[in-house]
């Protein structure tokens, strides 16, 4: 069972996947095409999955690949907690500009679903944390591009969940442009 949830920025859906639990653990689907299209009404092919590992206080993001190799991303978490972060960097669309933010665990069932046209980060929330997404363009690096992790335009609300802590970044990450110097590929 998949329960699809809009959220405020058209077409990025959160979604929860039912959790059958006991004594011995739990089992639970994680991707199942006919359920996303009937909950969604977006019909995608992975063609890679990739696996991330984070200790706490890492932030990875905000990524996204450009058109041609612009790509969908169906994000979730096999161990650990994090903040996942999408923004809308599609030109001329009413929320440009704007973010949505859930945490996600494995536990929960919760997956975030990111189609193109959206930058996408997230913040470990605690050591070894897993998270894999299955994407529907193959990695290009000529097609990736960034925006400011930390825009106050953008407005993501990192320190709270930081808790007085330093951000880990990547050099990259700490160099992307602010979204008022972003031309945007979508």
């Amino acid at each position: 069972m998949l329960t699809a949830h809009a959220t405020p920025l058209e077409g990025l859906w959160e979604l929860e996947s039912r959790v059958f639990g006991d004594d011995r653990g739990f089992f639970m689907e994680t991707w199942r095409e006919d359920r996303f299209r009937d909950a969604t009404g977006v019909d995608v092919k992975f063609v890679q999955t990739n696996l991330s590992t984070s200790t706490r206080g890492v932030i990875r993001g905000l990524h996204f690949q450009a058109p041609p190799h612009a790509q969908g991303k169906l994000v979730r978490v096999a161990r650990g907690r994090i903040l996942d972060v999408a923004v809308d960097i599609r030109s001329g669309s009413p929320t440009y500009g704007q973010h949505h933010a859930v945490e996600l665990d494995l536990r929960s069932g919760r997956q975030l679903w990111v189609p193109p046209g959206f930058a996408h980060g997230f913040l470990a929330l605690e050591d070894d944390t897993v998270i894999e997404y299955a994407c529907t363009a193959l990695y290009a690096p000529a097609a990736e591009g960034a925006v400011r992790w930390d825009d106050p335009a953008i407005g993501v609300d990192w320190a709270s969940h930081l808790a007085g802590a330093r951000p880990v970044l990547s050099e990259k990450d700490t160099a992307a442009p602010l979204l008022a110097d972003f031309v945007s590929p979508f």
